[in-house]
């Protein structure tokens, strides 16, 4: 059901008597629907988007970069999952073109990524280089505006 999915996509936080009546269907269909996607892992999680600067907590947050030798038999997913286990990371997605895996991470400080990715990241079996980035600044993330704030974007008139 592609619809529900893009509805909790979008607001996981409505109630299931709005969701049935959007999908036209009725609250039990739509919450045995909810459990069935749970179930078969469709649905992973449901997760809140914070803007910790305006709440006041300070965080680095790094993409990094990773060109790896596969492994015999399992190819990159071996390494892949060593990675993702840590928890500074917060996503690993296997790339194509000029290096193999992007993983951002998060941590307290920059110090703290750089130390990260230097004693922790850079010393796996069959990681050949890493490349940092450092993020600067968020606009947008997973669909949502950081600050959207209503501006007038008129252009001034003069006499």
């Amino acid at each position: 059901m592609k619809e529900l999915l893009e509805l909790l996509e979008h607001d996981a936080r409505r109630p299931v008597n709005e969701l049935a009546s959007m999908l036209h269907r009725s609250e039990y269909e739509v919450e045995q629907e909810i459990k069935k996607l749970e179930k078969d892992k469709i649905i992973l999680s449901y997760n809140t988007l914070i803007n910790w600067e305006k709440f006041g907590t300070d965080t680095v947050t790094a993409v990094i970069e990773i060109n790896l030798t596969p492994q015999r038999e399992v190819g990159f997913d071996a390494i892949a999952e060593r990675i993702y286990r840590f928890d500074e990371v917060r996503t690993v997605y296997l790339m194509s073109g000029s290096f193999d895996l992007l993983v951002i991470i998060e941590g307290k400080s920059l110090k703290d990524v750089a130390n990260f990715v230097a004693t922790r990241l850079a010393t796996i079996e069959g990681v050949t280089q890493t490349r940092s980035h450092f993020m600067l600044k968020p606009y947008k993330k997973d669909g949502v505006i950081i600050n959207d704030e209503e501006r007038d974007r008129r252009l001034v008139v003069t006499p």
